[in-house]
């Protein structure tokens, strides 16, 4: 076994290159074997197989530095780093990261987890290395799609004036070069990357830059140079603004990837590498489905097929079918994504109302400015991103959403804990970077049903409101209780005295189980459904601090600008009576693993709120 020889960094150089096949192929299997019983993302890792197996021919690590972006294609990179063990624990709690990390190992020179930041990363570890007189080489990987985000192009903006090198590799697997430009691009590019016409070019270059019109000469040629290159090399546009574009390149042969890399570190300047592979390939489900493995559950190896059979409908679920029927009703209402049709749940929307469906691609500020124009222009657009992506879009809630207190409606998904992507995809920040924002609401529903009540009430409402609710199957218990929704205000469930709870959205499913366990020990309690955290029910907190002494607010957010910080505040502000325990997120990122284990660890579960409570009454 191959695999078996790569105990260390630096290993697959021992490698003779007449098995570079045969391991890429040991690699996939290995990932294909191991995500199925861990889940992961599975299509972006077998398609990046050979690119890292050449990126690490090619360089030496961890003197020379691969950023990911995302980073969720750095498997094979963590194989060939030593780290083959660690599959066991992927993404579980105390165990291997999905995405790159530092502390993990020294190979890892940068955290990822978001789009499109690779470029910038990379361009600063490159200034860093210059200023310090050092000479490695430092290369960021970075998607077609992720090519998308306006970032990127900031960077290579930033980038094209550079007179040192760079590397950028862009891993193309969605694009398709027809065949004759194809042949012709291959042939000139072949040209392009060889010894004798880089050396043989600069020589020319230099030579008549000496001569009395050198510069008008030397211009003259590379503009004629690039009218031919546009004809028949596509790419130009990085040439353009001033990056050498290397491709595309077979992104599946090791040995022309080494080849085109260890040209690129010739260079002095920023170089960009087309990279072509096929995402999912070497595994058929993936290569068919691509979508369905970009971050898969536990399946069955032969049939890709999840090994758990989905039972309950979970909120994207429930908000999908919303969508679907409040367009049927109100033709003023639009939906954007960026780039997560499936993931957000609009795949039928855009099925069912295609000219009212709007896929920014990974641009998350653009949407939200998007929606901002939809808005003035007489639509209703409703924004679903998750959570922890929304974060990247705060200047344009606040600056040309709120600011202009617009009917925009944020869908926000994967709010609280999402467990195994781990620190860069938590939900937990959202109540806290929206709350600080004048004219936003933010609601989140206790169970389905209110889902879709929320939906109908933010429709109603015309200024912007986020509704946010989590991963996972949605809860249907207190069916019987739907009081209408009004702004700003809570909904009793039981009341009863001394202890209240104040929950809000999926913690409500929580506090049912903390009420009973507190009746079976002989304690009233009173259950509240928050339904807002912004704006908070003074009336109500003002109500329960009359009839209760303590009062338990509960959230799936941090506690710095939180539901529970707003209602300490009113509290202390005004004076009440009642104590206020505050059972939140604590103040820090929160890795990777389980959600119910992720909980119990954080101390929101439903066994460490009884404790606290039980601690702050005195029992127990």
């Amino acid at each position: 076994m191959l695999l078996e020889r790569i105990q260390q960094t630096n290993d697959i150089k021992k490698i003779p290159p007449k098995e570079y096949e045969a391991l890429a192929e040991e690699i996939r299997q290995f990932l294909i074997e191991k995500i199925s019983v861990t889940g992961g993302h599975l299509g972006s890792n077998l398609g990046a197989v050979e690119l890292t197996m050449a990126l690490h021919l090619a360089l030496n690590l961890p003197e020379d530095k691969i950023v990911w972006d995302v980073g969720h294609q750095s498997y094979t990179h963590k194989l060939l780093t030593g780290r083959r063990e660690g599959f066991d624990t992927l993404r579980k709690y105390g165990g291997m990261s999905g995405f790159p990390k530092r502390k993990e190992s020294d190979c890892d020179c940068f955290d990822t987890g978001h789009s499109s930041t690779s470029i910038s990363a990379g361009l600063g570890l490159v200034r860093a290395r210059d200023l310090a007189g050092g000479s490695n080489t430092i290369v960021s990987v970075i998607g077609d799609g992720a090519l998308t985000g306006g970032m990127a192009y900031e960077a290579l903006n930033n980038a094209a004036r550079m007179e040192s090198n760079f590397i950028i590799i862009l891993n193309d697997n969605n694009m398709s070069i027809s065949e004759n430009v194809g042949g012709v691009s291959k042939y000139l590019n072949n040209i392009r990357t060889s010894n004798a016409y880089l050396d043989v070019k600069d020589g020319i270059y230099n030579t008549i830059r000496k001569t009395k019109y050198g510069d008008g000469i030397v211009t003259g040629v590379r503009r004629a140079k690039n009218s031919l290159k546009q004809l028949v090399i596509p790419g130009m546009w990085f040439e353009d603004i001033g990056i050498t574009y290397l491709g595309p390149v077979d992104g599946h042969d090791v040995k022309g990837l080494v080849r085109v890399i260890r040209e690129a570190k010739r260079r002095k300047n920023c170089v960009l590498i087309h990279v072509l592979t096929q995402k999912g390939k070497g595994y058929s489900p993936a290569e068919k489905h691509p979508a369905r493995f970009h971050g898969a559950e536990p399946f069955d190896v032969k049939t890709g097929i999840p090994l758990k059979k989905k039972t309950k409908a979970n909120y994207t679920d429930v908000f999908s079918t919303v969508m679907v029927k409040l367009a049927a009703r109100e033709p003023d209402v639009v939906a954007i994504t960026a780039a997560m049709p499936d993931g957000t749940g609009l795949k039928r929307f855009r099925s069912m109302y295609p000219e009212r469906f709007f896929d920014v691609g990974i641009a998350e500020e653009h949407a939200v400015t998007f929606a901002a124009g939809l808005a003035v222009g007489g639509l209703h657009p409703v924004v679903a991103i998750y959570s922890s992506f929304l974060q990247r879009a705060y200047d344009q809630i606040l600056h040309d959403v709120c600011l202009q207190n617009l009917p925009v409606i944020f869908a926000i998904d994967r709010a609280g804990l999402v467990g195994s992507d781990g620190e860069t995809h938590q939900g937990i920040f959202d109540l806290s970077y929206l709350s600080s924002i004048p004219n936003m609401h933010i609601m989140a529903p206790k169970n389905k049903w209110e889902l879709s009540d929320m939906m109908k009430f933010a429709y109603a409402f015309k200024g912007p409101i986020a509704i946010r609710y989590p991963r996972g199957e949605a809860y249907d218990g207190l069916q019987g209780m739907r009081q209408p929704i009004e702004m700003g205000k809570s909904e009793m469930l039981f009341e009863e005295e001394k202890i209240a709870l104040f929950a809000l959205g999926s913690m409500v499913e929580a506090g049912m189980q903390v009420r009973e366990a507190l009746k079976e020990r002989g304690l009233s309690c009173t259950l509240v459904n928050a339904r807002f955290a912004k704006p908070i029910d003074g009336e109500m907190i003002r109500y329960l601090s009359r009839r209760h002494q303590t009062i338990v607010t509960m959230e799936e957010n941090v506690a710095s600008g939180g539901l529970g910080e707003k209602v300490r505040t009113l509290v202390e502000e005004e004076k009440l009576q009642a104590r206020v325990l505050s059972i939140h997120v604590p103040d820090e990122y929160v890795e990777h693993g389980n959600v119910a284990i992720l909980k119990k660890e954080i101390g929101i579960d439903v066994d460490s709120i009884l404790n606290r409570i039980l601690e702050e009454i005195g029992i127990g």
